[in-house]
């Protein structure tokens, strides 16, 4: 069996190592003519998409490139403590990685394995089992898995009435920055709900501050919009060291917009599938983006290895599909807490400790963090 896979994102080198492992030949197709290499700022990378790596023995460059960050100190703009949260489980604590080192890692994890990597193919169309990029080429396999991000154009080839991804209401920046002492430990995030702004800051184990922001915004917004974004008057009335950090900070500074995929109906047609923010972007604030879209390869591999090809891309689906849109509603839940009106503010700030203690003493958040694929039990058609 052949895979062809679009994309060499997160999702399409972690779903081609998957595939491989499953005993199936993939090939993946990437849009761009160069690497990734200096992509993006960091992410959160969560226990449950490292126990995924784990599974598919590709962790350990991972685990080298990031730094633990097990836990939370939300604060208000006054500098008021709501409380304190695990950023994980104790078995499965979430990292912290920068996100072109994660790229990095991922793609040089599946040319070990001799997983060719093809650049400059942009897709134009898909016939059947054939794959048409804009440089003339072709290539045919027994399914095209879309890796292809937010903008997916595989989404489109499936099904030409898809949605198109939601704007969520905050925008993203941040930086690095060194010479600023914050008083925070190392690998805690301390998460400030500011007057006008969120902000969010981690000290990395080798000093540098590793900070973003999500100023609220209303609107998709437009390039000269983006341009006007006045990070240090966002921050100017907050308690804490927004303002310094940003002033300090060693990165260039510009913001963009926040988008997520809350339902896609049609994740597969004919020899054709989703996988990652193909499927189901979540907003960053939910802190899984990368981990869902390298769950969904391990599950969608065990489905390609155990059943025929049109039954394994129902059941991947069916075995997805409520797992992702249940972690994509709770990232939107968190981004609209950050972009919270003066009335939202006051009410949030005052519940705030309440939910944080309710959300500690029942351990809500296993179904997400704990969350494991069983490489060895087949998958079985349900009748």
């Amino acid at each position: 069996m052949r895979a062809l896979v679009i994309g060499s994102g997160v999702a399409g080198p972690a779903t081609a190592i998957a595939l491989q492992r499953a005993g199936i030949d993939a090939t993946i197709y990437e849009r761009h003519d160069h690497t990734a290499d200096d992509a993006g700022l960091f992410l959160t990378f969560a226990g449950n998409g490292m126990d995924a790596l784990r599974v598919l023995g590709a962790a350990d460059a991972i685990e080298k490139a990031a730094f633990e960050t097990p836990r939370m100190v939300m604060r208000s703009g006054t500098g008021r403590v709501l409380g304190t949260m695990s950023h994980g489980t104790d078995d499965s604590v979430s990292r912290t990685i920068r996100r072109a080192d994660l790229y990095r890692a991922l793609r040089d994890e599946a040319l070990s394995r001799g997983i060719p990597i093809e650049y400059g193919k942009r897709l134009v169309r898909i016939t059947d089992d054939t794959a048409v990029f804009a440089d003339g080429t072709e290539a045919t396999a027994d399914v095209i898995i879309g890796c292809d991000g937010l903008h997916s154009p595989t989404r489109t080839a499936i099904d030409p009435d898809a949605p198109t991804p939601r704007y969520v209401p905050v925008l993203n920046t941040g930086g690095y920055t060194t010479g600023v002492d914050t008083g925070a430990e190392p690998g805690t995030f301390t998460m400030i709900f500011g007057k006008r702004a969120f902000f969010g800051y981690v000290p990395a184990p080798n000093g540098e501050v590793w900070w973003f922001a999500n100023p609220p915004f209303p609107h998709p917004p437009s390039a000269s919009e983006l341009a006007r974004i006045d990070l240090l008057d966002l921050f100017k009335d907050d308690d804490g060291p927004a303002t310094a950090l940003i002033e300090a900070s060693t990165t260039p500074i510009g913001a963009w917009a926040t988008y997520d995929l809350p339902v896609v109906p049609h994740w597969y047609r004919g020899r054709m599938v989703l996988a990652g923010d193909a499927a189901h972007a979540t907003s960053p604030s939910s802190g899984q983006g990368a981990s869902m879209a390298i769950e969904d390869g391990v599950v969608l591999a065990k489905c390609l290895r155990d059943l025929p090809t049109d039954q394994a891309l129902e059941t991947y689906t069916g075995i997805r599909r409520p797992r992702v849109e249940k972690v994509v509603a709770a990232g939107a839940r968190t981004s609209n807490m950050k972009a919270a009106g003066p009335v939202g503010r006051v009410i949030r700030d005052a519940m705030m400790p309440l939910f944080l203690k309710l959300a500690s003493r029942s351990m809500n958040n296993d179904w997400m963090y704990r969350y494991h694929v069983d490489w060895d039990e087949p998958v079985i058609l349900e009748k």
